[in-house]
């Protein structure tokens, strides 16, 4: 079972209000929506309501001369500049065409090496069972992409990787440990209580530039985590298990 729709999952997330202000702010995409978000927000993201692997995700930047509007086909991203914000919204129009989509306040991620990282946390249940953090794998964006997916060219670490890389101390290392599972248990226990029958989901969470975390997205439809198994192996295991017991065959 799984929630459909990234704008129904951030109702539910903004009902909860613990987490209310870990969710950026996103609103169906119109044009008086684009107009009244690009006046508070210097970047934008533009997203499907459906979907995944990063397909059909667009940015929208504010800049002196207009408007960036930064798009990907298949692997590869372009950028287009535009002098006024109707150009620019003709723009998405075109390219999103029939999709349902939404425009998103742009979270200005921290960074590791240059790149920007999101964190996927999987969280899972064995039938009748409670809600467990089976495990985190960090997706490390390409420099210059506006998108962190593995599939866009994002390398995948295991997360003690990217503490070490940050030069955490231990103690920040548990504590953070700690605010992303106790968020994600949160999060899973609120979006199962809208939808019965759920048993996984892939919840990625971001830390901005002053160390607030966020929710990005949520994932409850086959969230995949394949990637762990030559970086991870003792976390695919754990994972493959619990799939397995609510029938899950693949981690793709």
């Amino acid at each position: 079972m799984a929630i459909w729709g990234k704008l129904r999952v951030c109702r539910y997330l903004k009902a909860d209000d613990e987490l209310k202000p870990l969710v950026p702010r996103t609103r169906l995409l119109t044009e008086e929506h684009l107009r009244t978000m690009s006046e508070r927000y210097p970047a934008l993201y533009i997203k499907p309501d459906t979907g995944s692997h990063g397909i059909g995700i667009m940015k929208l930047e504010r800049t002196e001369e207009g408007y960036k509007v930064y798009s990907l086909n298949n692997k590869s991203q372009t950028v287009k500049n535009f002098a006024s914000l109707d150009d620019a919204y003709g723009e998405l129009r075109r390219r999103s065409g029939r999709r349902r989509m939404l425009v998103q306040e742009a979270i200005v991620m921290d960074r590791v090496g240059g790149r920007p990282y999101d964190i996927r946390a999987m969280v899972q249940r064995r039938p009748r069972g409670k809600w467990t953090c089976t495990g985190h794998m960090v997706k490390v964006g390409k420099k210059n992409k506006i998108v962190t997916n593995y599939y866009q060219g994002g390398r995948i670490w295991p997360l003690k990787r990217l503490w070490a890389a940050k030069e955490y101390t231990e103690e920040q290392k548990q504590e953070l440990n700690k605010q992303l599972e106790t968020t994600a248990l949160r999060i899973a226990r609120r979006l199962s209580s809208e939808k019965k029958g759920m048993r996984e989901m892939g919840i990625d969470l971001a830390y901005d530039e002053t160390g607030k975390l966020w929710v990005i997205e949520v994932n409850s439809n086959h969230p995949q985590f394949h990637p762990l198994k030559k970086i991870d192996p003792s976390a695919y295991k754990w994972m493959m298990r619990f799939a397995r017991s609510y029938g899950r065959r693949s981690a793709k």
